[in-house]
Parts: C-alpha cells; structure tokens; sequence
C-alpha cells in the first residue's frame, strides 16, 4: 500500500500537517494539564479509576505529569485491559485489538525502559507513539481515498488537512482507539475503491476488533457486490440465452460478498465468546490484587466469579455481553438520552449533527435519482465514455453519505449523544469531505490557486454567480488550511464557522477531556 508516494507534494504536506499537529496537541495537553493543575484540581468524575499497582516511582511520575491528560475516561479502561486483561466484566465494552496493540508495544519495543518505568507507564508512552503514527497515516489514507472516490484532487487535500485538526482531536491523541479506527477504515475504503477486496475485507475485519460499530462496514461490500451484479446485468441485458450465465454471477458475487462479511464479524463474534466462556463458564482461580477486589465490591464492578454465580446476560439466548454492557452500565438504549438535563450534550452535538445532515440533503437534492436506485443504475456518463461529475456530490460518495447518515440517526437516537463528533470523525470521511466541499465553492480565497485540466460541476449542476469556476483545479501543494487560518479576517462567514469549529473543539477538548471534565 502505497499510502505516503515519494513523488506527490500534496502527500507529503498531508503528512507534515499531520505530524505537526500531533505535536502541537501534545504539548498543548501537557501544557494545559500542568496549567490546570495549578489552577483547580481534576473533576471528581464517576468514572473508571483503578488504583496504580505498584506505586509510581519518580520516572513514573514524570510520565504521569506529561501524559496524564492522555489517560482520561474511556483511556483508563484500554490501559487497565492492556495491564491485566479482563479482569471486570464492563470492561468488555471495548474490543481487544487496541489494548493488544500497546501491551505487545510495551512489552516489545518499549522493553528497554523496564527498569525505569512500570508497565502502565510504557502503555501510556505506547499509547502516544501508536497514535501519532496511526492519525498521520490515517490523514494520508483519507487523501488517497478522497482522489479514488471524489475524483478531485484539491477537495481531497483540503479534506485531510482537516482531518489534522480535526473536532476529536484530542481523542485521536488519547489513548482510545479512536487512531487506529480511522486508519484501518480508511485505508480499507481506499483499497476497496481500487479494486483490493480481501486486503478491504481483511482492513474492516481488524477494524471490526477494534471498535463495535467496525461490523457496520460489511455494508460496504454487500452494496459493492450489489452494483457490480445490477452493472452485469445492464450491460448484458435481454438474452435469455444468459439466464444460467447470470446465475452464476449472481451466485459468485453474493458468496465473495458474503464471505468477507462473515470475516468483518468474525472478531467481534470471537470476542464475545471469549467473553461468555471468561464469565459465563467455570472459572479458574487467579490472583486478584486486594485493591481491584475492594474496587469492585465498592463499585459494583463484576468479577469472574469461582462460585458458579454468573451475570443475568449468561441465560440470555443470544448472549452478548457488549449490549449487555451498554444497556446495564451506560444505559445506552433508544431514546433513552432525551432527557431534559441532557440539553447541554445534544447541543454539544448539535454542530456535527447539523454538518452531517446537511450533508446527505445535498447530496440528494444533487442526485435524486441515483438515490432512488440505491447508486446500482448505471450512469449515462458511463454508457457515454464521458466524465463522471468530480467533488462531493458525485454518484461514488453516495454509498459513503448512506453509511455516514446510518451511524449519524443511530448515534443521535441510541447512544450518549455528545459521542456523536468522535464517532463520526473517525468512522467516516463524509464530514471532512463536506467541509473541504464548502470551503471550496464558497470561500474565493481558494478559487485563484493552481490550474488543471480537470473540471467539476457544482452540487447545483451548474456554476451560481460568485462560486468557483472551477472547484477542482488541482493547484499547488501549498496548504489552504494555513492560508485561511492566516486570513482568518478576510474570509467568508461559512468558513469561520467550519475552522472555528474544528478549532474550538479541539482547544476546548484538550482543556476538559485532560482534567476529566466531560466531552464529546
């Protein structure tokens, strides 16, 4: 995979604001965490919080003075897991690829510093190295994926530059899993778009161990499959002579489909076996340190139990202790956040709610018909040998924006809606793409840069009075993200919107989020 080409500027400057935006939280969040320290003490959140077993030397504490703003929340349970496995049952919730992931860092690469730091020290030090390299290979993964499926150059690089700074940053910086989510979906889109389907497969299936909403991306393939059958047909149409010929495409493309579907749910359905036979079935004795004994009798934390007394989940008939989870635990269910008190969250996710829904209304103002028939009719410009239309509302992005609005109304109706900004920012390009597509027809900062023989038709079909002539020009390799930040009081209304919110979002996400304080 080809992910960083040595002759593509546009790649190497993706890479460089990446990296440097990497460094740039980094310090922010040791900045702020010391600043806020001094200040006023961390929040006393109700959240995961084991005691540290043994007790921090001075390395350790350096460690913890620098990082610690890295292991807030939801990081708390990866670096638990990635120390002592699964030890309480709600630690289920989170898959296991991630935790692996720095356990086998720590242990391996890290392995020298043994004598200085403990093991949760290394983890936090693996966290920061395995997330740096996964979010600047994740904004390189999205450029790639932008040119095979906008078709467009400039919208493309002006997306992952986005992605850089992006709203969940400070998630892509912490020790979740949200980093490596992104890369192994994204690199996944762009290897399915080039035609790679078992690397795509195999990309969704490790994605699929590493978040739960991974196995959503089954979709991919089955519409995939969908459209290559619906295209043999139209081309091969009204013979019944091919009748037994269509069969066996239908037959080949449904059982490939379907194959690498049953492999993107494989890791998730492993898990929850291993799950029901850690706490559904004879457990063997092990030593549990005191300390997370008493946590767990003060908490209410779940044990696997030596006495034969399992979870209510265990007689379930399907038995899956993640729903279990986030029913029991978190009270994630339909509706169930639409609760007075719970104003401030859903207007927290108000901006990514907005974005995302006016998103796929432009996209089917733009391509009605393309809608109607689910993207499977083949287009005129295909039968034609014409161009297809470039930018976001091409017919290609159509399966994203589906996939996008799914995780979108399930988020906003089913889950903590605060989440809503790091579940779509790493889950999906659909909002990187729209924001690079608004900023490019209506900020005229951006139309002077750069010719190419390339052209693009407006979400509206054709040019409106003030927009770009031409939206997907390729231009320089120079990056427009800079150059309006610089120009930040000669640009449009719609643009300070968009990089005030990415913006504000991180800032604001490394002040709370490092000093657990809630966030999205």
């Amino acid at each position: 995979m080809e992910l960083v080409s040595r002759q593509d500027p546009h790649v190497h400057e993706v890479v460089r604001f990446a990296a440097r935006c990497r460094a740039l939280t980094l310090l922010l969040q040791a900045s702020l965490l010391a600043l806020f320290n001094l200040l006023i003490p961390d929040h006393a959140a109700d959240a995961f919080s084991p005691p540290r077993l043994p007790e921090p030397g001075p390395w350790d504490q350096l460690v913890e003075q620098l990082l610690g703003g890295l292991s807030r929340w939801d990081a708390e349970h990866f670096l638990f897991i990635a120390e002592r496995g699964y030890l309480y049952e709600h630690n289920c919730a989170f898959l296991p690829l991630y935790p692996l992931s720095l356990h086998t860092t720590a242990r391996a690469a890290l392995w020298p510093l043994q004598h200085l730091l403990s093991l949760r020290s290394r983890l936090l030090l693996s966290a920061l190295l395995l997330n740096s390299l996964f979010s600047i290979l994740a904004a390189a993964a999205l450029f790639q994926l932008g040119r095979s499926v906008l078709r467009c150059r400039r919208v493309a690089f002006l997306a992952a530059l986005l992605f850089s700074i992006s709203p969940a940053n400070v998630f892509m910086a912490a020790a979740y899993s949200e980093s490596m989510f992104a890369f192994l979906v994204f690199t996944a889109m762009w290897q399915l778009e080039k035609g790679q389907g078992w690397l795509s497969g195999l990309l969704f299936s490790l994605a699929s161990g590493a978040r739960a909403n991974g196995i959503i991306n089954a979709g991919f393939f089955l519409h995939s499959g969908s459209k290559r059958f619906a295209l043999q047909l139209q081309v091969g149409s009204g013979s019944l002579r091919k009748l037994p010929l269509v069969w066996k495409q239908l037959l080949s493309v449904a059982s490939s489909a379907l194959l690498v579907c049953a492999g993107i749910f494989l890791p998730f359905a492993l898990f929850q076996y291993y799950a029901y036979v850690r706490f559904c079935g004879p457990s063997l004795a092990e030593a549990v340190p005191e300390p997370l004994v008493q946590l767990a009798l003060d908490k209410g934390y779940q044990l696997a139990s030596t006495t034969g007394a399992h979870p209510p989940w265990c007689s379930q008939r399907f038995p899956v202790v993640y729903s279990y989870i986030q029913d029991t635990y978190w009270n994630v269910g339909f509706l169930r956040y639409f609760e007075l008190r719970q104003i401030p969250n859903f207007l927290l996710a108000f901006p990514v709610t907005f974005l995302g829904s006016w998103a796929a209304w432009t996209f089917v103002i733009a391509n009605p018909r393309h809608c109607l028939t689910l993207g499977l009719e083949r287009r005129k410009s295909e039968e034609e040998g014409g161009k297809p239309r470039a930018g976001f509302c091409c017919p290609a992005v159509f399966v994203y924006v589906v996939h996008a609005t799914v995780l979108l109304v399930f988020g906003f109706f089913c889950m903590h809606v605060q989440v809503l900004t790091r579940f779509l920012g790493s889950s999906s390009p659909v909002l990187y793409w729209f924001c690079a597509h608004l900023l490019q027809e209506y900020e005229p900062l951006l139309w002077s840069e750069g010719t190419d023989g390339q052209t693009m038709m407006s979400c509206a079909k054709k040019p409106l009075t003030g927009r770009s002539p031409d939206s997907c020009r390729e231009g320089t390799s120079g990056n427009p993200v800079v150059r309006l930040l610089l120009s930040c009081r000669s640009i449009t209304p719609l643009s300070k919107c968009i990089l005030g919110f990415f913006l504000s979002y991180w800032l604001l996400g490394l002040v709370l989020h490092c000093n657990f304080l809630p966030w999205t």
